[in-house]
C-alpha cells in the first residue's frame, strides 16, 4: 500500500516537473541577435542621393496634413528650400532617434496595465526512514486588481507616450524652421562669395588702373601700396568667405540627412518665409507652440502619475490555493491575503507625485512667460530689422550706385581718380555685405515668429515607417 502511494506521489511530481517547464515556455520569449554592420549602413546613407524620387508619396501625404509644404517633390531640378524640409523630415538624424525614443513609450503603452504572473510553487520532503512517505506540496497564488490601478497605469502609459509624441511634433517643427535658417544661411554666405569675386575683380582693374598712374609718376609708392593691400586682403577674405560657404553647405546637407556628395543638388535660393496676420498672436501661441505643447503634456503625465500613486494605497487581493500530501493525509490548501494601509499607505509616492506635479505647472507656466517674452522680441527685431533693410535699399546703395556711375562718366572722359574709385568701390562692397546681412536677419526673424506662433493646423507626427 505504501508502495502504492509513493509510486502515485511520484507520479504527481514528475508531471509538475513536466508541465512547469512547458508553462515557462509557452509564456516566454526567445533571444534573436540583430547585428550592426556600419558598412552596410554606409551604403544605404550614400544612396539617398539617388533615391529621393521614393519621397514623392511622402511630400503628398505632408502637404495634407502640414503648413507649406509642396504637393509635388521633384529633385531633377534640384532640390528647393521647401522640398528640402521634406528631406529632413524623412531623413534627419535626430528624428530618427526621437521617433525611435517615442517607439520605446509606445511599447510601454501597449504593454502597461496587465495582470501579475500568477505564482507557482511546489515544496517535496523525502524522510529518509523507510516507512516514512514522500511528502510534498504544490501551491499557487493570483493577484486579483480590485483597485482598479491597471486601468491608471495604462492611462499613464497613454499620457507619457502623448507626450513623446509632442516631442516629435516639436521637434519636427523646429527642424523646419532650422532647414530654413540653414538655407538662407548658406545662400547667403554664397551670394557674399559672390559679391567678393565681382569686388575682387573691380579692384584687380583699379590695382591695373594705379600701375599705370604709378608708372607715369602721377602717384607716389606709398599711395599705390594702398591700392595693392586692399587687393590683396580682398583675396584673403574672399577664401574666408569660400571656406564659410563650404561649412555651411555641409551643415545644410547634415541637417537634411543627405550625404555630402549631395551638395550640387542644393537650390541656391533662399526660401520663402510669410508671417501670418493674427490678431491675438499670444492666444495663437497658447494653442498652437509646440514647445508649450510638450509642457503641457508633461503636466498631464504627472496628474496621471499620481492617479497612480493613488491607486496604489488601495490594496489588491491575493487569492491562493494548493494542493499536498503529509504522511498520507492529503490536504487542499485555501487562502486570501490583502494589505491594510494603515502604516504605508504609499505615503512617501503620493507626496513625491503632488511635488513632480507642481514642478510640471511651474515649468508650463514659466516655459509660457519665456515664449512670450520671446514672441514680443521676435515681432519687435522683425520691424527694427525691416527699417534698416529699407534704409539700405533707399537710402544707401542708391547714392552708391549713383556715385559708381558718376565716377564712370568721368573716367570716361579721360580723368580718373583711383582713391575715389577705390573708396567708392569699398563703400559698395560693405555696403552690399551689410545688406546681404540685413536680408538674413530679417528671414529669420520671421522665421522665428513663425516658429513660436506654431502650425496653422493640429500637426501628427510625419508618417516615416508608419504614423506612432
Amino acid at each position: 500500500m505504501m508502495n502504492e502511494e509513493i509510486q502515485v506521489n511520484f507520479k504527481c511530481l514528475k508531471c509538475v516537473c513536466i508541465s512547469l517547464p512547458t508553462l515557462f515556455i509557452v509564456g516566454c520569449q526567445s533571444y534573436k541577435p540583430s547585428p550592426l554592420n556600419i558598412g552596410d549602413y554606409r551604403e544605404s546613407y550614400d544612396a539617398r542621393a539617388v533615391e529621393l524620387e521614393s519621397l514623392s508619396e511622402f511630400a503628398r501625404e505632408l502637404h495634407e496634413t502640414h503648413d507649406n509644404i509642396p504637393s509635388t517633390f521633384d529633385a531633377n531640378d534640384g532640390i528647393s528650400p521647401e522640398e528640402g524640409e521634406v528631406v529632413a523630415l524623412f531623413f534627419n538624424p535626430e528624428l530618427r532617434l526621437s521617433r525611435l525614443e517615442a517607439g520605446v513609450e509606445l511599447a510601454a503603452f501597449e504593454h502597461a496595465g496587465l495582470w501579475k504572473d500568477p505564482l507557482f510553487g511546489f515544496d517535496g520532503i523525502d524522510i529518509t526512514s523507510p516507512s516514512a512517505p514522500f511528502g510534498f506540496a504544490l501551491t499557487g497564488s493570483l493577484t486579483i486588481p480590485l483597485s482598479g490601478r491597471m486601468n491608471t497605469e495604462k492611462e499613464h502609459a497613454s499620457a507619457v507616450y502623448a507626450e513623446s509624441v509632442k516631442t516629435i511634433i516639436n521637434e519636427e517643427w523646429d527642424t523646419r524652421a532650422n532647414v530654413r535658417n540653414a538655407w538662407a544661411s548658406w545662400v547667403t554666405a554664397e551670394e557674399e562669395v559672390q559679391l567678393a569675386t565681382d569686388t575682387l575683380q573691380t579692384l584687380e582693374a583699379i590695382d591695373l588702373i594705379a600701375q599705370s598712374v604709378h608708372n607715369a609718376g602721377e602717384i607716389n609708392r606709398v599711395q599705390y601700396r594702398l591700392i595693392d593691400i586692399e587687393v590683396k586682403s580682398k583675396r584673403v577674405e574672399l577664401a574666408r568667405l569660400s571656406l564659410i560657404a563650404v561649412n555651411r553647405k555641409h551643415e545644410l546637407l547634415t541637417l537634411i540627412g543627405l550625404p555630402p556628395s549631395s551638395g550640387e543638388l542644393l537650390q541656391k535660393r533662399s526660401p520663402i518665409v510669410m508671417v501670418p496676420y493674427i490678431q491675438d498672436a499670444t492666444q495663437r501661441m497658447i494653442h498652437a507652440n509646440t514647445e508649450l505643447a510638450i509642457k503641457l503634456a508633461a503636466y498631464e503625465r504627472t496628474e496621471t502619475a499620481l492617479q497612480v500613486e493613488i491607486k496604489k494605497q488601495f490594496p489588491d487581493i491575493v487569492l491562493s490555493g494548493g494542493y499536498g500530501s503529509e504522511f498520507n493525509d492529503h490536504r487542499m490548501l485555501f487562502g486570501v491575503s490583502i494589505p491594510i494601509p494603515v502604516l504605508n499607505a504609499n505615503k512617501k509616492g503620493i507626496a513625491i507625485a503632488k511635488a513632480n506635479r507642481e514642478v510640471a505647472r511651474a515649468d508650463a507656466e514659466t516655459t509660457f512667460a519665456r515664449l512670450y517674452q520671446e514672441l514680443t522680441a521676435a515681432y519687435d527685431s522683425l520691424e527694427l530689422i525691416k527699417s534698416q533693410r529699407l534704409q539700405f535699399e533707399n537710402d544707401i546703395i542708391p547714392l552708391l550706385d549713383e556715385q559708381t556711375k558718376d565716377i564712370q562718366t568721368i573716367a570716361e572722359l579721360g580723368e580718373v581718380d583711383t582713391f575715389v574709385l577705390l573708396e567708392t568701390t569699398t563703400k559698395h562692397y560693405e555696403a552690399k555685405m551689410q545688406l546681404l546681412e540685413l536680408y538674413l536677419s530679417s528671414l529669420q526673424a520671421a522665421n522665428r515668429v513663425q516658429r513660436l506662433l506654431g502650425p496653422h493646423v493640429q500637426l501628427q507626427p510625419s508618417p516615416v515607417g508608419g504614423s506612432l
